[in-house]
């Protein structure tokens, strides 16, 4: 209990942060762009339609409430939010990324969202100097690419891929799995990181199309059935997921579907039909967002009239980070970067410290494992690091 005060203090210091100071602040030099708080932007750069589109939204709203909030507190000198469409796809995020770069207003982004677009913006993000902080993308390899730019404000796969493989081994008992993975740069990354996890248990393996490519997948459910295994491990998005797992159903494998994040959204229970999708387990490195400290669930409903989902909290963070350091004066590419690295404090999800090459601190990553039940997707336990 004692704990879980102090965090929510934290969190309201953290807000407190942003709020505090003089109401406008003409910034610290005019390198980079910007030089005045007033009439700054931060983007969001995730999917908003397309295939993948939930979970962008779901961050989307984060941000929108973050910046709602903070031009509240300083009515005389507002902040702008620019919302870029990915899809979700690494086809656009160059062109997405270059928009926001010849924006100079733009001091900051949040996201992007997913790991192919990320890998896909991030050298154009580096070579300009514009700092970006992704609420959900979580190849491990994204931070190896040394990025001067790039953070993250969830554990990687490397976290996540072994809580589900011991999931799978240790709570579900599973001898038996088959993995699937959607050959995109977080699907298949984090299906290879289940596998580590799982080695001999793992008794077969197959690649599907993401993206909406493929919607049909006989194939690899008969391998599924003739496996005749006792879990079935999904690397990939909820589009995909809801559909193999009705077509699983339909063809009498009752075998339960491990998911991770990508997943972890009320639209992969609209894919796969509430029958197919009971009993389904999906991973997060990130708390449920009903967990929020503060008044953060009761403030995201009442202005964008649903309740948070999966990443939600983790993206109004991030944007605070940003928002904090415009509010500090930094209000260049160049100094708001510098603030970033250099950030420690609480938000509603989370504590915030970032390693040298952006990564969030090891000891703050929490992973949940959630359970598809009655319909929605539920809270089921905090998995252990080991």
């Amino acid at each position: 209990m004692r704990q879980k005060l102090a965090r929510v203090i934290g969190g309201v210091a953290m807000l407190a942060l942003v709020a505090g100071g003089t109401a406008c602040s003409s910034g610290d030099d005019a390198a980079g762009g910007g030089g005045d708080a007033c009439g700054s932007k931060i983007a969001f750069f995730g999917a908003l339609t397309g295939s993948s589109a939930a979970l962008g939204i779901n961050e989307n709203n984060g941000v929108k409430l973050a910046v709602d909030k903070y031009n509240k507190e300083n009515a005389d000198c507002k902040v702008e939010l620019a919302s870029l469409d990915s899809q979700g796809s690494p086809d656009q995020a160059p062109g997405l990324a270059q928009k926001a770069i010849d924006d100079t207003k733009i001091l900051g982004v949040v996201g992007p969202a997913y790991s192919g677009e990320s890998e896909a913006a991030g050298p154009l993000f580096n070579e300009a100097g514009l700092v970006a902080i992704t609420a959900s993308a979580t190849r491990p390899s994204l931070a190896e690419q040394k990025w001067k730019t790039f953070f993250r404000a969830v554990g990687n796969d490397f976290s996540q891929g072994p809580a589900a493989g011991n999931y799978i081994k240790n709570v579900m008992k599973a001898d038996r799995v088959y993995v699937i993975d959607d050959q995109s740069a977080y699907g298949a990354g984090l299906a290879d990181e289940v596998k580590k996890v799982l080695g001999p248990l793992v008794v077969g393996s197959d690649k599907v199309q993401g993206e909406g490519k493929q919607v049909e997948f006989s194939g690899v459910v008969t391998k599924v059935k003739a496996a005749n295994v006792k879990a079935i491990f999904y690397g990939g998005y909820y589009q995909e997921a809801g559909l193999i797992r009705k077509q699983l159903t339909a063809a009498g494998v009752t075998a339960p579907l491990v998911a991770g994040d990508g997943v972890n959204d009320g639209a992969y229970i609209t894919s796969a039909g509430q029958a197919a999708a009971e009993g389904t387990i999906l991973t997060c490195p990130c708390q449920p967002a009903a967990e929020a400290r503060g008044t953060f669930v009761q403030e995201f409903k009442a202005l964008n009239g649903t309740d948070p989902g999966t990443y939600s909290d983790t993206a109004y963070d991030a944007a605070n980070i940003l928002l904090a350091g415009i509010k500090a004066g930094k209000t260049t590419r160049e100094s708001l970067l510098e603030f970033v690295k250099g950030y420690s404090g609480e938000g509603v999800a989370a504590s915030y410290k970032f390693t040298e090459t952006g990564e969030l601190d090891p000891a703050q990553v929490k992973v949940w494992a959630f359970k598809v039940t009655g319909g929605k997707v539920v809270p089921d336990q905090e998995i252990p690091k080991s």
